[in-house]
């Protein structure tokens, strides 16, 4: 810290002492912060969390050291929107618990119900609806204040505005931090969530502010900081980085939760400083979306389209993506797309992938791809447990696309050009009657092998042939 930094990319920094080097970009802001190296303890993991396999953690927690004053500090990215999903639960019973969740019209509310009454209850007005990006949240409360004020936060800025708004009264006893069932990703065995997890923590006895959990760094981006404070008895802080105990708690009171029907492929690299693109599941024409919107599934006769989150202008880009399962006369084809056409589609969308006049899809059925409408001959068709890796080379002078089957390099094609053009590329998948799980950097799906890209982020069963990791890291440098 003294001497102002090394720039470099190997960083092995402990609580108390650095070997290596460091980015200039993290040792700026470390130093800033005065948080070096410390810093580089906030994990580097999330929690896939997915509601058809009822996943949750759970806990009964202790006696607290002051449930008048606790903080919740969490980071979320949503995966699926207009349903209702608890975040975390304290309950006793129906007529006695305590909740944060989000409302099927995407509004986020905490609530604590004591003998089927309300004794606080705030809900934003606010909507959260940006799949492509992590939020902040922070609850922080103190009931022993003359006028208590329970403090909502969202990437470091207070929320003002509510749609209902009933503070708890002078010294009102909370649910949240009692010596009850605790539950996170779920309330009890309802409304599980659609969503990543990171860092997941419980201060016990203290009222906090979102400085103490992040820092707006030199970008002016809210950024995560590891906390450095005390915890309390109940408190704790779930990173999720023991892949076979994914409810370890790292603070130092040992409050682990367990793990229901979470294993060690819902861990994920997927977190906020690192954010990796999915599917995106506003758009109306797409298939059923799980598994943090990378597994694709069409059970009926119609074609269904994804598109990823991320738009490229410029760069070299590689995904994979991997057919898990057919029917028996299943058709897919994997692709990219010109923005042009997927903003002005609207309800009655190209069956596939390869229709659109800036458009490639690859085929499945006979290894033939689409272009802009037009059939063209090509290489190998594929099916259940092939691997289709795609390269994206948006900076040669004409661009192009390759596809791998297996790793077995299929040939370049050029992509098509129009005056209709953005020049804003999307990759893009169809469906029909077909299952894909489509791997931007973080897969949903095992990896026998594990590569990543030059700057060492992704996890493929392929090398990436130059390519980079769909991941906004990535975009800043080459995007």
């Amino acid at each position: 810290m003294a001497n102002g930094g090394i720039i470099g990319t190997v960083n092995n920094p402990t609580s108390s002492t650095a070997t290596g080097v460091w980015q200039q970009e993290e040792q700026y802001e470390a130093k800033v912060t005065d948080t070096w190296p410390e810093r580089a303890l906030f994990t580097t993991k999330s929690l896939r969390f997915n509601s058809a396999s009822s996943d949750r953690l759970n806990r009964t927690l202790g006696t607290p050291t002051n449930n008048l004053k606790w903080t919740y500090s969490f980071w979320i990215k949503r995966s699926k929107l207009g349903e209702e999903v608890a975040i975390t639960e304290a309950i006793n019973n129906s007529q006695n618990k305590a909740l944060i969740l989000f409302r099927s019209d995407d509004q986020l509310e905490i609530l604590d119900l004591q003998s089927d009454s309300y004794v606080m209850q705030k809900k934003t007005n606010r909507k959260f609806r940006d799949v492509s990006a992590w939020y902040h949240i922070v609850f922080s409360n103190d009931s022993t204040a003359g006028s208590p004020d329970l403090k909502i936060y969202v990437n470091g800025v207070e929320e003002t505005s509510f749609a209902t708004d009933n503070e708890y009264s002078q010294n009102q006893a909370s649910l949240f931090n009692s010596a009850l069932a605790n539950h996170i990703g779920a309330s009890a065995s309802s409304r599980f969530s659609n969503c990543y997890f990171s860092e997941f923590i419980l201060i016990d006895g203290q009222a906090l502010t979102p400085t103490s959990f992040g820092v707006t760094n030199s970008d002016g981006v809210w950024t995560p900081i590891p906390y450095s404070g005390s915890f309390g008895t109940n408190g704790f802080n779930l990173q999720f980085e023991n892949s076979a105990a994914l409810g370890t708690d790292s603070s130092p009171n040992g409050n682990t939760f367990t793990v229901n029907n979470l294993t060690s492929i819902d861990q994920s690299t997927d977190y906020p400083v690192v954010n990796y693109a999915t599917g995106n599941p506003l758009l109306n024409y797409n298939p059923q979306l799980t598994e943090g919107n990378l597994l694709l599934t069409s059970s009926g006769t119609a074609w269904k389209n994804s598109m990823s989150t991320i738009g490229l202008t410029s760069g070299i880009w590689y995904h994979e993506v991997k057919i898990i399962a057919e029917s028996s006369v299943p058709y897919g084809l994997i692709g990219v797309t010109d923005s042009y056409h997927p903003n002005s589609w609207g309800a009655s969308p190209p069956n596939y992938v390869g229709v659109g006049a800036l458009q490639i899809g690859y085929f499945n059925n006979n290894g033939t791809y689409y272009k802009s409408d037009s059939q063209n001959s090509y290489g190998a068709s594929f099916t259940v447990n092939d691997t289709i890796g795609v390269l994206l080379n948006l900076d040669a002078g004409t661009p192009t696309i390759k596809f791998y089957k297996n790793d077995a390099d299929q040939g370049s094609i050029n992509l098509p050009t129009s005056s209709n053009s953005t020049g804003l590329w999307f990759f893009m998948q169809s469906v029909y009657i077909q299952t894909m799980s489509v791997n931007y950097g973080s897969p949903a799906h095992a990896i026998s092998s594990g590569n990543q890209d030059g700057n060492g982020y992704g996890n493929f069963e392929y090398a990436t042939k130059g390519g980079y990791t769909l991941n906004t890291a990535n975009l800043a440098e080459f995007g």
